[in-house]
């Protein structure tokens, strides 16, 4: 069975790079909880790697699990296998997180699909939010672009309840509501209520004061060709609540806790351009902000990430 990995190159994505590194800065506030190198990360490495590769010399994450369905090529991933700390898994998703110990194992979990959400995706997220330590965070990422589904808005509602059972599509959700980012707007809403209804469950059995919540953190759309939803956020206790707000998650400019997406936006720019704004930044002032010749648009877009742009020019080693 081939992967996407072998059509994409996942190190190579600008927006998922932009967002890799922002969510790299968001785990560096969890030291509330416990120190971040303590916690575990389970993800989707795919030859390249890109997000251990980050986390690992970044945040000194020694425990890592890569889940890799592609049993067929083994021997390229452990190949490609950066640090020796990351244990490789291969088999699906469904059955190599139960497999895991979780218990209290604080776990950063990033599952990060590059199919559409369906019924599989929601039983990832309904045994990670069940089994999850307090203090971890649970991410994911969805391939969220609506012409997949079919042309006509009917046939991809259809779809859509084809995918992840009808009992799971809200009811309010009309055809029209699929065209352009509405597709990830209802896989975010379908997310968010699988989680609900998951703490639902485990809660029935915590005595009061030790009820484990959900706190959403990340809500990005972006598009390095298809449009992409991540989405995800922390488990807490409830008397963990103090801890959670010395995060100060919130002072971070992508931190989205509700419906509202941030959109990933790169825009084109040649080296010199970029060096010519890096000399002016940071500004309060987006308006002085200048580039010969370049969009204000465009000037704009890079103000808001310019200190998770990619850098090409470098190489993982």
């Amino acid at each position: 069975m081939s992967g996407s990995y072998e059509r994409i190159n996942y190190a190579l994505r600008p927006a998922k790079c932009i967002e890799r590194k922002m969510l790299c800065e968001a785990f560096r506030r969890l030291s509330d909880f416990r120190l971040v190198e303590s916690y575990r990360y389970v993800g989707f490495g795919s030859p390249y790697f890109s997000d251990f590769n980050l986390f690992h010399k970044e945040l000194n994450i020694c425990a890592m699990n890569s889940i890799e369905h592609d049993t067929e090529n083994t021997e390229r991933f452990l190949f490609n296998r950066p640090f020796k700390c990351i244990e490789i898994n291969f088999g699906e998703s469904n059955e190599i997180l139960p497999q895991l110990p979780w218990g209290d194992i604080c776990t950063l979990t990033w599952l990060d699909y590059d199919g559409a959400l369906n019924n599989s995706v929601l039983e990832d997220i309904k045994h990670i939010t069940a089994n999850s330590a307090p203090g971890s965070l649970i991410i994911i990422s969805v391939n969220a672009h609506p012409y997949q589904y079919k042309e006509l808005p009917t046939e991809r509602l259809d779809t859509l309840r084809e995918y992840v059972g009808v009992e799971k599509v809200p009811a309010n959700v009309a055809p029209g509501d699929l065209n352009s980012w509405g597709l990830a707007k209802i896989s975010r809403r379908i997310v968010q209520n699988e989680i609900d209804e998951t703490l639902t469950d485990r809660n029935a059995i915590r005595p009061s004061g030790q009820k484990i919540l959900y706190r959403q953190l990340f809500n990005f759309h972006y598009s390095d060709g298809a449009k992409m939803l991540t989405v995800g956020g922390i488990l807490y206790d409830e008397g963990q609540l103090p801890k959670l707000e010395s995060c100060a998650f919130g002072s971070l400019p992508f931190i989205k806790n509700n419906e509202e997406p941030y959109l990933i936006e790169v825009p084109n720019l040649t080296l010199r351009e970029i060096r010519q704004l890096n000399a002016q930044l940071p500004t309060a002032n987006l308006e002085e902000l200048d580039a010969p010749g370049v969009p204000k648009r465009d000037i704009e877009r890079y103000a808001q990430v310019y200190r998770y742009f990619p850098t090409f020019t470098e190489a993982d080693i």
